[in-house]
């Protein structure tokens, strides 16, 4: 499925507030214990012990990074010296599916029209990255790059595209490994900027 929404980047809340801190060890800790006795395992026998008592709670302090804005990169800005279309293709994503606490991954690609200002391109996958560590569906994920992006850099126009692969879907349910689009644009491309994302982003495939 593709969603195309195209909102204006004031429609935008930002949720993440400053002063959140890393995730509770103790609530971590006891839920991994419980999850494993659900299962019929023992959590003391072996290397279990390790697991729910340091590996899980390791695991989910950095896969949920995105909900705390301390993690956030640094955008670090640059004069823009033109406003054509800035675009990154194949940039690596892996998130969490919010339902099923399963991962889902993918690529993304991003563009965007810079208005006054550009950002170092080694920023844009470490924006997506930090985006996608956090519990959410693709749908949310794909909006949240484009309009935080919009936000963060003043852009005229954004157009975000993640295409990725469901577990929740390949290792349970259907158990397909079938592969899903999403598409958010914030503001106004052009057609000619809309067919240049679109080539390049198929290129890349």
């Amino acid at each position: 499925m593709t969603n195309d929404v195209q909102t204006d980047a004031g429609d935008h809340v930002d949720s993440i507030e400053a002063e959140e801190q890393p995730i509770d060890y103790s609530k971590a800790q006891e839920g991994a214990r419980l999850l494993l006795e659900a299962v019929g395992e023992n959590p003391d026998e072996g290397s279990l012990q390790d697991t729910w008592e340091r590996r899980v709670p390791e695991t989910f302090e950095t896969l949920t990074e995105g909900t705390r804005a301390e993690a956030k990169p640094t955008l670090r800005t640059f004069d823009a010296t033109s406003d054509d279309l800035v675009i990154k293709t194949g940039i690596p994503m892996y998130s969490l599916c919010e339902h099923h606490l399963l991962p889902y991954h993918g690529t993304a690609h991003v563009a965007y029209r810079p208005d006054e200002e550009v950002v170092g391109l080694s920023k844009l996958p470490r924006y997506v990255r930090w985006q996608s560590r956090r519990l959410t569906m693709q749908e949310e994920l794909t909006t949240d790059i484009a309009h935080g992006l919009a936000d963060e850099l003043g852009a005229d126009a954004v157009i975000v595209e993640i295409t990725a692969t469901h577990l929740c879907e390949a290792m349970r349910g259907v158990e397909t490994a079938t592969e899903t689009t999403t598409r958010t644009t914030v503001g106004e491309l052009t057609d000619s900027e809309r067919e240049r994302f679109i080539e390049q982003t198929r290129t890349h495939d």
